[in-house]
């Protein structure tokens, strides 16, 4: 499992429009977002402002492609959860997936964290909150005690936590990664037996 997750970030090098994403980021990140300019974008990716026009007109448009790119799995991750049986396995099966889209995603987590005037202004945080409901609908018991639900949703939150609280722990990231998982896994795996077991027996 480690080695899938190295593979998105060796693609981007080779894709300018996520070397775009990536390096607007982190200009993001150094300067602040409204000090950012298209041209210095263009600077540090050593092309032509012609060529950043290509594929992006405004700095908006690169923060709504990454949000794009975030929320998609999350769709696809949604669709499938619906079809699938209820079943313990489905919701374990989300919560690894779910981990592997967010591999990539934590710069763009933290500029949502420091960028919220923004992310409000186009709307963008919207979708996202849609996103996280639709996997929430899927990973909780609707009969289940107050107190499982919670652990299901803080299944997810734990992965976002995870994120931030992680950088500051020594150790290799993908270990820390495997860490946060085992974590959430547990979480969903105790709400779901307390529902379906001693928890509430009526199923």
């Amino acid at each position: 499992m480690g080695g899938t997750m190295n593979g998105p970030k060796q693609q981007r090098r080779g894709n300018t429009r996520q070397r775009i994403q990536d390096v607007a980021l982190e200009l993001f990140a150094e300067q602040g977002y409204e000090k950012t300019s298209l041209r210095e974008i263009a600077e540090r990716l050593d092309v032509t402002k012609a060529a950043l026009y290509y594929h992006f007109k405004t700095k908006e448009e690169i923060i709504v492609s990454l949000f794009e790119d975030l929320t998609k799995p999350m769709e696809e991750l949604i669709e499938w959860g619906r079809q699938q049986p209820h079943t313990l396995d489905t919701k374990q099966e989300i919560v690894r997936r779910y981990s592997e889209a967010l591999a990539g995603a934590e710069p763009l987590f933290r500029f949502m964290q420091e960028n919220q005037a923004t992310v409000r202004e186009l709307r963008i945080g919207d979708t996202f909150k849609d996103r996280m409901r639709g996997l929430r609908d899927i990973l909780i018991d609707p009969d289940a005690e107050l107190v499982d639900q919670v652990r299901s949703v803080s299944a997810m939150f734990t992965m976002h936590a995870g994120m931030f609280v992680m950088q500051d722990l020594e150790g290799d990231p993908e270990k820390k990664r495997a860490a946060v998982l085992e974590v959430a896994l547990d979480l969903i795996t105790q709400a779901h037996e307390r529902a379906h077991g001693k928890g509430c027996g009526k199923n």
